[in-house]
């Protein structure tokens, strides 16, 4: 035998593997092994283990587990604990990697780096990173040895396909810090559209939450935190809300929390005990639908205010969108701003200053509850009296909350 025809078998092997694949075929692979890691972390890391929004059967559970041991070496522990505190600490500077503190190309670019950072940080993962699974595979294979896994796979990938088996795994690789630390943690809190003007900076990227497996709505997730359902609008879609759902059906996951779906009684005519109870627990949507109102009161408001001042168009334009936002988060230049806009319509003013009674109704704990109805009563008997049609409207659908 020649020692040409010797190596044929092996050049064969580094060039095509066991599988002689095609390109399409490895693309196929490469999309469906990364898209299983995504759904794990949505599911498994994200909403099971950081946020307890549901409870997993024993066999997903181990699976998720093992298949991030292999495709991304990330600790359960550490990954929960570092999540949880830039729920606590968010876009303050404590908070692990938001954009708002440390700038968005940080995030985006160096993501990882600042996860691998705060994994060392003992007390972190100390505090946040109770409730994680504690059994034996857990701290003699999967954090003992978090490195093993990645390895494993590797090889798994060159056995499949030869070198290019190689380029398959450094894509597995990069999937999870490119789409979770760079873009969930970055851009979800820097670009996109607010459903709830919760008090960070949260976004929602898209309206489809697909490619990363429904992170993509941010916003939604950061106002109901502990909802295993991130879409909250008719025209939004959560895959990772779809898997859950399937689960569930075959009784491999037990659902603990959604977002509250706001119901209505149109008849009522007085706000009762129930109208204040569904009040407090729907607030973001209620602060939702009164940006809605302010929207209209500008589009009714801003031909009359441009005839009474000289104001810029600039400052018109983005005087809109700080209208919009909680009054709480608002700066010192941008209060100032507004008062320049109240001087010119009186309808504008109250519609603020009303918004930051009905925001601080569910925040005195210390009243009971026939006083904060009287409080919603009244509230509501001002809003319909004060001839602002827009501020009327909001009224009435707020007194039918059922």
């Amino acid at each position: 035998m020649s020692l040409t025809s010797g190596l044929d078998p092996v050049l064969d092997f580094l060039l095509n593997g066991v599988t002689h694949a095609s390109g399409w075929q490895i693309l196929g692979y490469t999309l469906v092994v990364t898209h299983i890691t995504i759904a794990a972390v949505t599911i498994f890391l994200h909403r099971c283990q950081a946020h307890r929004a549901l409870d997993l059967h024993a066999i997903p559970s181990h699976f998720f587990r093992f298949w991030l041991w292999m495709t991304t070496g990330m600790v359960t522990k550490e990954w929960a604990a570092i999540h949880r505190k830039h729920h606590a600490k968010c876009e303050t500077e404590e908070d692990p990697h938001s954009p708002v503190t440390r700038g968005i190309e940080k995030v985006v670019f160096e993501g990882a780096e600042l996860y691998r950072v705060e994994a060392r940080n003992r007390e972190t993962i100390e505090k946040y990173g109770h409730g994680t699974p504690d059994d034996w595979i857990e701290r003699n294979v999967y954090t003992k040895h978090s490195a093993l896994g990645v390895s494993l796979m590797l090889i798994v990938n060159v056995l499949l396909f030869g070198v290019l088996g190689l380029t398959v795994w450094a894509v597995q690789m990069m999937w999870i810090p490119v789409t979770a630390a760079g873009v969930i943690n970055g851009i979800g809190h820097y670009w996109g559209y607010r459903n709830f003007d919760c008090k960070d900076a949260s976004t929602n990227i898209l309206p489809w939450g697909i490619i990363i497996g429904g992170e993509e709505l941010h916003n939604n997730h950061h106002t109901y935190g502990t909802s295993a359902k991130l879409s909250a609008k008719w025209y939004e879609f959560d895959i990772g809300w779809m898997y859950i759902s399937l689960l569930s059906f075959f009784g491999l996951a037990k659902v603990k929390k959604v977002a509250p779906a706001p119901r209505f009684d149109r008849e009522k005519l007085v706000a009762d005990l129930d109208t204040l109870h569904s009040v407090v627990a729907n607030r973001y949507d209620v602060m939702a639908k009164y940006a809605r109102s302010l929207r209209q009161a500008w589009a009714e408001e801003i031909a009359h205010i441009r005839a009474q001042s000289s104001l810029e168009a600039s400052m018109l334009k983005s005087s809109k969108q700080l209208l919009q936002r909680e009054p709480a988060s608002l700066q010192s230049s941008q209060v100032q701003q507004l008062s320049e806009i109240f001087k010119h319509s009186a309808a504008l003013k109250t519609m603020h200053e009303m918004r930051v009674e009905l925001a601080a109704l569910w925040e005195r704990s210390h009243q009971s509850s026939d006083q904060l109805l009287m409080q919603l009563r009244d509230w509501c008997a001002r809003a319909e009296g004060s001839g602002i049609s827009s501020l009327q409207q909001f009224s009435q659908r707020l007194r039918s909350y059922a």
